[in-house]
């Protein structure tokens, strides 16, 4: 198989964004490139657009003028199919229809040749299916890129049913040697992150339907406790509602509707009544005026207790008794109490989110919600049993806030908002290593490079022990007894292996 040398000419097919990201990274990584677009006039256009790119590259110094202009004498327009003849890689970006793929691909069988490695950026279809088609499988590979392809740096080297392996190895080296970070998977639905992302997506969507908590505040709390660049909601309003329900679909369809999948019929309703988001002016939010951006729910000013209790308790709480400490409220160790609880004066006792109801531990009860890092964490999910006495609550509200957190109550709810999620996260991150889709440094990689999780699912599940994982799953199993929540079994075995190594 060839080696990804600069010298191999790259044929794009298809001009849309994708295609012109895809080409104007191999331009600058050397290659000659051929573009080509069944629509006539578009290759002319995409050329003119991957020129001015790269003239904004030399006004920012990221590129040389001499480059640039190396760059833009290697593109050369292809007025029909035959003119990617001599192409030793070709990759498709046209649209996600996997009869119109197999025609191309099926097409270009008969004009390159046979060792020329051909390419689907696809990020929803089966790699494998669309090889189907072709008389040489084995040179067939995924190649999907992020977009906007020139600055997200993940790239997923999928290898279908028949794929050979010199061929992935080609792939993953090309786009190495094109700066990017590649992370090599099995053709599965989603692939990596649109497979194993989905619950970040379906707990928030879930939890407005329960009513648990309003759209700003859920985005609020996984910004600021859990550690996410964005929340879901304003996350797929950008997206767009419509690109991302179609994606949750697909992937539940190809997993044969299993419920771990199930998408949300509050954002199908969003689809049905055209408000895909920014793009239309409106989704889980409106657009236009600051002014219409709701705030998320925060609780007045409270007072701290004069003192809480602690026994003992899993990372998290040391971690956050730790900063009540520092934050000059004593805080009495005692031999007596229940492991993990915070005990208040007012007759209130506060205990990490576990999965389960707070009212099952009593109406005396507050959960408070996981953080990625709860000293540097800004905003803290109370949820008070039904029937908790309200000076219990204000104290717990008056803790956090001592702590220089901001504070939002929720419904009690189980799992709360950032426990549920990455319990979630790291659950299907586990179940995708242990059926080979990806190993496990790839599987982090490409949830902080293609998501920008803050950490990898499967390194999260490590701080916080996949028995903790596991425990909060099975209790919301116990809640939600669906199969939706129960862990998988690869989690199961990780959470009692005697060495805590994830198997594959």
């Amino acid at each position: 198989m060839k080696e990804p040398v600069a010298r191999t000419t790259v044929a794009v097919v298809g001009t849309g964004t994708m295609g012109q990201g895809i080409a104007q990274v191999a331009l600058v990584a050397g290659h000659p490139v051929v573009l080509y677009d069944a629509v006539h006039g578009r290759v002319e256009q995409a050329a003119g657009a991957i020129s001015a790119r790269l003239d904004r590259l030399v006004d920012k110094g990221r590129i040389g003028k001499a480059a640039r202009d190396a760059a833009v004498a290697a593109i050369t327009p292809a007025d029909e199919l035959a003119g990617l003849a001599h192409a030793g890689l070709v990759i498709e970006a046209v649209a996600e229809d996997l009869s119109v793929k197999q025609r191309l691909f099926t097409d270009l069988e008969a004009v390159v040749a046979d060792d020329c490695v051909l390419a689907t950026n696809t990020s929803s279809l089966s790699v494998t299916a669309i090889a189907g088609a072709l008389r040489l499988p084995g040179r067939f590979v995924g190649l999907h890129f992020f977009n906007p392809a020139p600055l997200l740096p993940l790239v997923e080297v999928v290898s279908g049913y028949a794929t050979d392996e010199s061929v992935a190895d080609f792939a993953y080296e090309t786009a190495a040697a094109w700066g990017k970070t590649p992370v090599r998977c099995t053709d599965t639905p989603g692939f990596i992150v649109n497979r194993i992302a989905r619950p970040f997506y379906a707990e928030a969507f879930r939890l407005h339907e329960e009513r648990a908590a309003d759209p700003a505040t859920i985005d609020a709390v996984l910004r600021e406790s859990g550690g996410f660049r964005m929340g879901p909601f304003e996350l797929t309003d950008l997206i767009g509602q419509d690109v991302n329900e179609a994606v949750t679909r697909s992937v539940w369809e190809s997993f044969f509707q299993d419920p771990k999948f199930t998408p949300s019929l509050a954002q199908r309703r969003l689809v049905q009544s055209g408000l895909h988001g920014r793009k239309s002016g409106r989704g889980w939010f409106r657009y236009g005026s600051q002014d219409d951006q709701p705030e998320p729910h925060t609780a007045t000013a409270g007072d701290p207790p004069e003192a809480v209790v602690f026994t003992d308790g899993p990372a998290p709480v040391r971690e956050l008794v730790q900063l009540v400490a520092e934050a000059g409220i004593p805080v009495r160790r005692s031999g007596v109490g229940r492991y993990g609880f915070l005990g208040l004066p007012e007759s209130g006792q506060l205990m990490l989110a576990d999965g389960s109801l707070a009212a099952s531990h009593g109406t005396d009860t507050i959960q408070f919600d996981l953080a990625l890092d709860y000293r540097g964490a800004t905003r803290i999910a109370l949820a008070p049993a039904q029937g908790a006495a309200p000076e219990a609550v204000a104290a717990a509200v008056g803790l956090f806030q001592a702590l220089g957190k901001r504070v939002s109550v929720v419904r009690d709810t189980p799992g709360l908002i950032v426990a549920r999620t990455v319990a979630m996260l790291v659950d299907f991150a586990a179940d995708a290593v242990a059926r080979g889709v990806a190993s496990p440094a790839d599987v982090d990689t490409a949830m902080r490079l293609g998501v920008n999780y803050p950490l990898g699912p499967l390194e999260w599940g490590e701080r916080l022990t996949p028995r903790w994982v596991a425990g909060v799953l099975d209790r919301l199993h116990g809640s939600y007894p669906t199969g939706r929540y129960a862990p998988c079994v690869a989690l199961s075995r990780w959470s009692t292996s005697p060495g805590g190594v994830l198997s594959s």
